[in-house]
């Protein structure tokens, strides 16, 4: 329904809030009531002076009750009834509701907002407590220490007589396992209440440079315009540990190569003739589509203002590069959803592999993908080529056709809601029963 025919619904909803008579508001407002009656049913449009006549009589300001809810509102009502599928809402009603109970459906859309925040968060905690290299490492010292001691301690309560130079080395031993014990506590307790930046600095070096990067905006300007590796590895890598840095050298080194094959220039131009399709952006340019789809993730907002994600894997499936997005996040560590087709591609190589997709759990969200598995390194006389995958994500095209279903992906198994999967390696936390 189109927001201009609610008016009729607002205005009713206002005069009966104010227990105001119909007879009474169509007496002040100068019409009849037979004819506010069809006003308020949304058979007769208004509009001019009758409607800044009504909007005084009932105290509001006339834009109350012609202006229908904001996109982002509407938006978000529509994701919280898509996320409830059983409940059949009425979705061709959705501005309906949203009119003439504006403050339901704030409402219902903060707690929509909420829910998705808290999966984020969710999903994030579950990547840090499965994979994060530190808590693995401090808990493992911190179950050897435990040990120490109870095989200290059970000695000494053995029956019987102990030489007294043994028991004082005893002693000491439980003593020095004890205060070690303490500190690798109070480190894991520091570590975990740290924020995500202090968090990073004892991280692995893939995270440390995808910490780097996301603050960079993926975007490298000094290379952009013709600067050095080393100049701009100096200064964004002043943080970072000995592996870290190498991998973001190894990031910058790739980022010139695809700068000088597929200038920004040349890119921009091409953007705003197709769009962010980079089968037709590759054609166009004459460029290779892998490069292009990196190119793409480094594109500033003044360039490609709705922004696009990608996800870069190695032959063995684990990620090597993400960048994601809001309404398409990618894990932290260990592998991704098995049903993207960054993995389909690499069994596929050399195809461009082009889909509609929507994560589970994440309804409202529809995305495009295009994936792409392209050899690493120079052909070699008898030797197998290693393959890289290349997906991007980018926002839905608006010719896409109508027969085309979204493919249902997940994040990871771990926080994937989908209740049957043929990909599923573990069970979901987000899953009733697992």
């Amino acid at each position: 329904m189109a927001k201009g025919t609610l008016t009729g619904s607002r205005i009713r909803e206002r005069r009966v809030a104010q227990a105001m008579r119909q007879a009474d508001l169509a007496k002040k407002a100068g019409i009849s009531a037979s004819y506010l009656n069809l006003i308020e049913h949304n058979r007769r449009r208004i509009g001019g002076k009758l409607l800044l006549d009504i909007a005084q009589v009932l105290g509001v300001e006339p834009a109350l009750l012609t202006e229908g809810a904001g996109a982002a509102l509407m938006a978000s009502l529509r994701e919280a009834a898509s996320a409830v599928p059983a409940a059949q809402a009425e979705l061709d009603r959705v501005d309906e509701f949203a009119g003439r109970f504006p403050g339901w459906a704030e409402v219902l859309s903060s707690s929509q907002k909420r829910i998705s925040a808290l999966e984020r968060s969710v999903e994030t905690l579950t990547d840090r407590m499965t994979h994060d290299p530190h808590l693995a490492a401090s808990l493992h010292e911190m179950l050897s220490t435990v040990t120490a001691i109870r095989s200290a301690a059970s000695i000494l309560a053995e029956p019987g007589d102990i030489d007294p130079e043994w028991q004082a080395r005893f002693h000491r031993n439980i003593y020095e396992d004890s205060a070690r014990l303490t500190e690798t506590s109070r480190g894991l307790v520091t570590y975990l209440e740290a924020d995500d930046a202090e968090a990073t600095e004892t991280g692995a070096p893939q995270e440390e440079l995808d910490a780097v990067l996301a603050a960079a905006g993926h975007y490298v300007q000094d290379l952009e315009e013709g600067g050095t590796v080393h100049s701009a590895q100096k200064r964004l890598g002043t943080d970072l540990s000995a592996p870290a840095r190498e991998l973001l050298g190894q990031w910058l080194q790739r980022y010139q190569k695809d700068a000088q094959a597929v200038p920004q220039s040349d890119l921009a131009r091409a953007i705003q003739k197709h769009g962010a399709d980079p089968a037709a952006l590759a054609e166009h340019l004459d460029a290779d589509p892998a490069c292009v789809m990196r190119r793409l993730a480094a594109m500033p907002e003044d360039v490609l203002p709705e922004g696009v994600g990608l996800a870069i894997s190695d032959a063995s499936g684990v990620l090597t590069y993400r960048k994601p997005l809001p309404e398409f996040p990618m894990p932290r560590f260990g592998s991704a959803c098995p049903l993207w087709p960054l993995y389909r591609a690499l069994n596929r190589p050399m195809v461009i592999l082009s889909h509609p997709v929507v994560q589970t759990g994440r309804p409202g969200s529809d995305l495009w993908v295009d994936a792409l598995a392209v050899p690493v390194g120079r052909v070699a006389v008898n030797r197998d080529p290693l393959f890289e995958a290349v997906m991007l994500v980018r926002p839905m095209p608006t010719n896409t056709p109508p027969h085309e279903e979204p493919l249902e992906l997940g994040s990871s198994c771990r926080v994937c809601a989908r209740a049957v999967c043929p990909g599923r390696r573990e069970p979901s936390i987000l899953v009733a029963g697992a």
